[in-house]
């Protein structure tokens, strides 16, 4: 029998989750930027002050948009055993997380609009623990069904009660 130790899980996340992130990460410095540039053309004073930090924030958003979403994908892996499902996220805070099966209370897929647009889903694992659910984001929608069909057949197929 399997131990369930803390350890790396194997597969990695889809390719795609990495341009879902910039997109998802650009439209919210879009909407700063837009914000900025909105002061600085209806407002006259402190210009200087306040294209300088339009110019810090370009150069911010360009710096995130270019390291974030490579290092979570380098960072996102998963994997399910039959005794455990393995996640691994974050990218600042990173999260290394173990439920055992038999502890599997429900498993759930989601896809948001811009998840929808690059063909991706996200899993999330409810278990009788107190953490919280284990969440794998960024899985092909493929993947992401043959997941949650895997997980609920052998949660099912495991003794006991989930608590």
């Amino acid at each position: 029998m399997e131990t369930t130790t803390l350890r790396p899980p194997r597969h990695r996340v889809s390719r795609t989750a990495i341009w879902y992130w910039t997109t998802r990460a650009a439209i919210g410095w879009l909407v700063l930027i837009v914000i900025q540039s909105v002061f600085i053309l209806t407002r006259s004073d402190a210009l200087t002050l306040r294209v300088s930090i339009l110019v810090a924030t370009v150069v911010l958003a360009l710096a995130h948009l270019a390291v974030m979403p490579r290092w979570r994908y380098q960072v996102h892996r998963w994997e399910t055993t039959p005794e455990a499902v393995y996640t691994q996220s974050g990218w600042f805070k990173q999260e290394w997380r173990i439920a055992p099966i038999s502890r599997i209370q429900t498993v759930d897929s989601a896809r948001g609009p811009i998840e929808q647009l690059f063909k991706l889903a996200n899993v999330t694992v409810t278990t009788a623990s107190a953490a919280g659910p284990l969440r794998i984001s960024g899985l092909d929608r493929e993947t992401a069904g043959r997941l949650v069909d895997e997980l609920t057949a052998t949660a099912q197929a495991t003794t006991g009660d989930a608590t």
